[in-house]
């Protein structure tokens, strides 16, 4: 009630106002009416603000309870795959070429390392496909007699699709890369890869700790030969016989 005969009030004062000064006079200092009026309009404010506040209130305590619920399954751990190939320069395929983009006489920053050599299973006894990417030189170490490249690339496993990695590439160590992703039965694949160099850069060993993705098929399962200088393929394997190769193999 007394908000409304406070409106009431100061309507009836905006509506005489005109009225009460005849244009020939000079008019009379309104500083009390203002301050009525202002007076009146400020003890409506706290009504407004109050509902305001509420409605506020409301809305943030409805939006705080309906935040969903962490689900605390995420962190149970995946299950981790192994799986090992051999990579080989079988000296037939012109890779590596080195391309050395920063004019020194010596591997620098910036040079390209394009390649694709032939890949093979753990056993030795099965033809792959082949891997293919490209390697950015960042350092050259030579008091460890090797470099270390940012590398990008991916294993083909024919008809089974393909994983792709990326990471450090040390010429002189071991070293792991990311499991970046994949196709095919690897679609979805997260994790990580071991590369031993053995020759470098002729003969190289990856152990594969995939996540995410259904049991590997009994093809792609073996008990792998001890990564070594002297391991070769199968013959079968070499020749990429029908039994010794999955469908579809890439060459």
């Amino acid at each position: 009630m007394a908000s409304t005969s406070s409106f009431k009030i100061i309507s009836s004062l905006r509506l005489s106002h005109p009225k009460s000064i005849p244009l020939s006079q000079t008019p009379k200092p309104l500083g009390s009416n203002l301050f009525q009026t202002q007076t009146l309009k400020f003890s409506t404010i706290p009504q407004v603000s109050t509902a305001s506040s509420k409605y506020t209130t409301s809305t943030t305590k409805a939006f705080f309870c309906n935040k969903p619920k962490q689900n605390h399954d995420s962190a149970t751990p995946a299950k981790v795959q192994e799986l090992t190939v051999y990579e080989i320069n079988e000296r037939d395929r012109s890779s590596p070429a080195y391309l050395r983009l920063s004019q020194k006489e010596v591997n620098h920053l910036g040079d390209l390392v394009p390649f694709s050599n032939k890949l093979y299973s753990g056993d030795l006894q099965k033809r792959l496909g082949i891997t293919a990417g490209i390697c950015v030189l960042i350092q050259h170490l030579p008091e460890k007699k090797g470099d270390r490249y940012e590398a990008i690339y991916s294993f083909y496993f024919g008809d089974y699709g393909h994983i792709s990695v990326q990471g450090a590439y040390l010429t002189y160590q071991d070293s792991y890369l990311a499991v970046t992703g994949g196709s095919g039965i690897f679609e979805g694949v997260y994790g990580q890869v071991k590369l031993q160099q053995i020759v470098f850069p002729f003969k190289l060993f990856y152990t594969f700790y995939l996540k995410g993705i259904p049991d590997l098929p009994a093809e792609l399962k073996w008990k792998h030969v001890e990564p070594s200088p002297t391991v070769e393929p199968s013959p079968a394997a070499k020749a990429a016989e029908s039994h010794a190769a999955v469908p579809n193999f890439t060459n």
